[in-house]
């Protein structure tokens, strides 16, 4: 049956993936994939043998139409990204969009993501939420942060080992140091941690330490 079908993978520990994503992924006639690299040793670990296709930010634009085409003729395409829910703050958006408007089906399997253990894991208030994956890195920021200080709901941003000084150090700027936050890294692998506190304790912890890994960020909202 043709459709697009997008597909939660690992992010970070194999044992993660399900019994319908990897049913799924049998049943496809194309995988696209962010990097054919990663995926494929998620494939060899499952034994999966597929066609598969890069598809990521710099080429989609380029691609959707002869993607679309293809499920209007009849094939079955799954949509995965490196690690997590294709579509959070991964390629997805655009293709599935697309799909709405040729009436194709579309259907997203549950799975991981970073975001919400994080957010769970943070003792910071969950009922209601904001996320906003990465800030933008030069043009936007200063204006998002600005509109961000007045947010009530617990806040959630992904940051990469690179940046994650300089955004909580932005953060302590627009939200003050006082501000709860809780840090995540290395969700689901063997060196998952965790550090709780205000927006002074993250940044002194950081003093002695070199960022490894990627981190989630959680920040209580303004009271």
């Amino acid at each position: 049956m043709s459709k697009l079908i997008l597909i939660p993978t690992p992010i970070g520990n194999l044992d993660d993936i399900t019994y319908r994503a990897v049913k799924n992924l049998k049943d496809a006639d194309l995988i696209l994939c962010e990097d054919t690299r990663r995926t494929l040793k998620l494939l060899n670990h499952l034994q999966i043998k597929k066609s598969l296709r890069s598809y990521h930010k710099f080429n989609e634009h380029d691609l959707v139409e002869n993607i679309v085409e293809r499920i209007l003729s009849g094939e079955k395409v799954a949509l995965v990204s490196d690690a997590g829910t294709p579509g959070i703050s991964d390629p997805g958006y655009l293709i599935v969009s697309k799909c709405i408007e040729n009436d194709i089906e579309v259907e997203c399997l549950p799975g991981p993501t970073a975001l919400i253990p994080a957010l769970v894991i943070s003792g910071l208030p969950s009922e209601k939420f904001a996320f906003e994956g990465f800030l933008p890195i030069k043009k936007g920021r200063k204006t998002r942060l600005e509109f961000l200080s007045n947010e009530s709901r617990t806040m959630i941003f992904y940051e990469s080992p690179h940046k994650i000084i300089k955004t909580i150090t932005d953060f302590k700027t627009y939200f003050g140091g006082d501000r709860k936050i809780s840090v995540s890294k290395e969700i689901s692998k063997i060196f998952e941690s965790t550090t709780r506190g205000t927006i002074d304790d993250i940044l002194s912890s950081f003093e002695n330490i070199k960022p490894k890994g990627e981190y989630v960020i959680v920040v209580g909202g303004t009271k």
